[in-house]
């Protein structure tokens, strides 16, 4: 078996045993481009050979779906097939767990009429949206990670022999999740034991409030009172472990809804709808979203921003250290799952509700109370950069060192 080929049956046996967890009789659910279709094929036969009872997978092709958005008219886009959305929320409610590969181009729809993809968004988020509260309250165990395709690698790598830009993204997918490591399941398990010490430390402090500086930014965000900080693995509502993101080198809360004030300055591209947004700032008062700024991508953001009324204010605060080692490789992945992991970075949208104090069992109106944001999107936006800081506020005013020079100060 070839090095790639070992690193590869690595990578499938991380996802479905550290990234989802598969038990025995449960069923599985990936998503999934056709890019992805030789890691589909074993992370199947892995979760088969595991005891998965059902492994269910949902394709996609992206020249198929950028057709749609040049040829179809925008009516098209007002739809979302109700029985999709009920089959995942009926899922959901049987305990399966969900695997979404993403390979995308980040920018499959550059050109597109913009108006198609923001009425996509919401008519997806609102169809949605019962399956999504499974998701972001870790009722259900859930995963993602990513594959590469052409049109990735090819931004990615813009300076290589074309042959060989698939080739050197697989490499950097395999090193960012550890599978290049003689054992990528114990390595996680590290991974995990450390982030936690991280996290252990936020929430004996239980800050009041977070104060960002750095070039462009200047940021206060209140916390609720009785917020609570998560790191790499979660644990679902039978009690399972599993990884939300691979890779993850964050630790996350959620900030009060109406008690973020100040401007930020993002760091890196976003991809979003098919775009790129780029060299952004973001204004808030009171929490809300006052105004935007974009030197690429403003229109998109705009959209993104009106989506519903919960768009207009943040539902993720998360620290990542400059040094964390996907910062560290000097790539530019244009591909939220992993330049979040390289930096400090913020969420538009719906709040996570095991990150309150019995967030899991409350409902829509309980999670309000307790100042968590609600909307039909979440969008995370990276801010940081080796010159952010960040000080800890307590509940009496003391300002303590959290950030310095983008790492950890403690």
């Amino acid at each position: 078996m070839t090095n790639f080929q070992t690193a590869l049956e690595k990578y499938a046996e991380l996802a479905v045993k550290v990234g989802v967890n598969v038990q025995k009789g449960q069923k599985l659910v990936i998503t999934a481009t056709l890019d992805a279709a030789e890691f589909v094929r074993i992370a199947v036969k892995k979760a088969y050979e595991t005891g998965a009872k059902e492994v269910i997978v949902n394709w996609n092709d992206d020249g198929v779906t950028r057709t749609k958005y040049e040829l179809a008219p925008l009516d098209a886009f007002e739809e979302y097939p109700k029985w999709r959305a009920e089959e995942m929320k009926e899922l959901a409610e049987g305990g399966a767990a969900f695997m979404s590969i993403v390979s995308s181009s980040p920018d499959l729809l550059k050109g597109v009429q913009s108006e198609k993809i923001s009425t996509f968004q919401k008519a997806s988020g609102k169809a949605m949206a019962p399956f999504r509260k499974y998701i972001q309250s870790d009722k259900v165990s859930w995963t993602v990670i990513a594959v590469p395709s052409q049109s990735w690698a090819n931004m990615v790598f813009p300076e290589a022999a074309e042959e060989e830009r698939v080739s050197l993204l697989w490499d950097a997918i395999f090193k960012a999740t550890r599978s290049d490591l003689d054992n990528p399941v114990e390595a996680w398990k590290q991974h995990d034991e450390t982030l936690h010490t991280k996290v252990d430390y936020l929430n004996g402090k239980r800050y009041k409030k977070l104060h960002y500086t750095a070039p462009g930014t200047d940021l206060t965000i209140e916390l609720p009172e009785k917020h609570i900080w998560a790191g790499a693995g979660s644990i679902n509502e039978s009690g399972n472990e599993f990884m939300a993101n691979m890779p993850t080198e964050e630790v996350f809360t959620v900030p009060f809804k109406t008690g973020v004030n100040g401007k930020v300055a993002s760091t890196k591209p976003l991809s979003y709808g098919g775009n790129i947004i780029d060299n952004f700032t973001v204004y808030f008062e009171n929490g809300r979203i006052t105004k935007v700024e974009a030197e690429q991508g403003e229109e998109i953001l705009k959209q993104l921003v009106d989506t519903d009324e919960g768009s207009h204010y943040l539902g993720e605060v998360a620290l990542v250290p400059h040094n964390s080692p996907i910062s560290q490789s000097n790539l530019l992945f244009y591909n939220t799952l992993f330049d979040e992991n390289a930096s400090n970075h913020l969420a538009i949208g719906s709040a996570y509700a095991f990150c309150i104090e019995g967030g899991k069992q409350m409902s829509s109106e309980e999670l309000a109370e307790h100042g968590l944001n609600e909307s039909l999107t979440h969008v995370d936006f990276m801010i940081g950069s080796a010159e952010m800081n960040i000080d800890g506020i307590t509940a009496d005013g003391q300002e303590e060192p959290v950030f310095r020079n983008g790492d950890w100060a403690f």
